[in-house]
């Protein structure tokens, strides 16, 4: 009597945080279009690991199959990094290496809305590729209008690389994302404190409420966007957010750190503005009398002047949250940036 067929096993990798929480969304979805596209019984096991790299920045495959020798019953590997890969010209969103049975998955290329069915398409095209010819389906069904697989530079395997017009700004926006910005707000709580501080002057001071009454929308914008610049260049400089290639060729990769560093300032600043500004707004109404306010500025008010009041007061907050303020743990601003985590992984790998 025959043994029945070992079921075939597919390992899921990722890095901690965003490429982790992607992988754990589409397992269930990936493993029912493994069974219908292999025809047979498909296990698919997950786990969270810090992927290694070379200073290089390209991943250590060496490194990748002794951290697999646990798992050497896997049939395929994919792996869904952090690291933003780029190569010839274009970032590259995943690359498979047949020898090892291996597909890596770069999950900033992806960009920041990538939705379960277009990660869970690349993840299939990359199976499919990595399986003997003609033993599965045609790979190209699952390929993205948007990207396009070659031979590697290297010519160990294929690659596939997004549009040259569209695959950078989706990178760094990709990149953005898995920094966090929703939970980097909390870690700026002594500039939201000096901000808060500050701030609340306008409500007190009648003099404010008069200027914000006497500027003009564009102004009182100007304003605000002066105050979120300030403190964005005031943070990059302070703390160090901002990386310089060694060479030429890291050029292009950290560029896309830097940008990715500064749109996720930007969006933690802006979450940290508009908070300041619903509050002093609240506050405000409870404090300043109608009456009180309309006598000071010689005219009747409405909520349109609690909000230039709370407005203005949140630009001088946020002004003066950008004097004193700084990340609450060096902790956290090592873990802000891709480029940060990046040299944690080649401190971690050299140790």
């Amino acid at each position: 009597m025959s043994e029945p067929a070992k079921p075939f096993h597919i390992r899921l990798l990722a890095d901690p945080g965003l490429p982790t929480r992607r992988v754990n969304s589409i397992q269930e979805g990936f493993t029912e279009e493994a069974r219908k596209l292999l025809d047979g019984e498909v296990t698919v096991s997950c786990a969270t690991r810090m992927l290694r790299i070379r200073p290089d920045a390209t991943l250590d495959i060496d490194a990748v199959r002794e951290m697999e020798a646990d798992h050497a019953e896997a049939d395929a590997v994919i792996m869904l990094t952090e690291i933003p890969r780029h190569t010839k010209g274009h970032p590259l969103i995943s690359e498979i290496f047949p020898e090892h049975n291996v597909a890596i998955v770069s999950c900033p290329t992806l960009g920041a809305w990538a939705t379960k069915s277009r990660i869970q398409k690349v993840f299939t095209g990359s199976l499919l590729r990595l399986l003997p010819p003609g033993s599965g389906p045609d790979p190209q069904k699952y390929d993205q209008r948007w990207s396009q697989w070659e031979p590697t530079e290297r010519g160990e395997g294929l690659g596939l690389f997004a549009h040259t017009l569209t695959g950078g700004p989706r990178t760094v926006l990709g990149m953005a994302l898995g920094n966090d910005p929703l939970r980097t707000v909390p870690k700026l709580s002594s500039a939201l404190a000096a901000g808060a501080a500050t701030g609340a002057f306008g409500i007190f001071y009648s003099s404010i409420w008069q200027m914000a009454d006497a500027l003009s929308p564009t102004r009182l914008m100007l304003v605000g966007l002066a105050a979120v610049v300030t403190m964005i260049i005031w943070l990059i400089i302070r703390d160090g957010l901002w990386d310089r290639p060694k060479n030429r060729s890291l050029a292009t990769v950290v560029t896309l750190y830097n940008g990715s560093t500064a749109i996720t300032l930007l969006a933690c600043i802006l979450m940290l503005y508009l908070l300041l500004v619903a509050v002093i707004f609240l506050v405000g109404l409870v404090i300043i009398d109608a009456e009180y306010l309309a006598t000071i500025i010689g005219g009747e008010a409405s909520l349109l002047n609690y909000l230039n009041i709370a407005w203005f007061s949140a630009g001088m907050g946020v002004f003066a949250g950008a004097i004193g303020s700084s990340f609450d743990s060096g902790v956290d601003l090592r873990r802000l940036t891709h480029g940060q985590r990046e040299r944690q992984r080649e401190y971690t790998e050299s140790a």
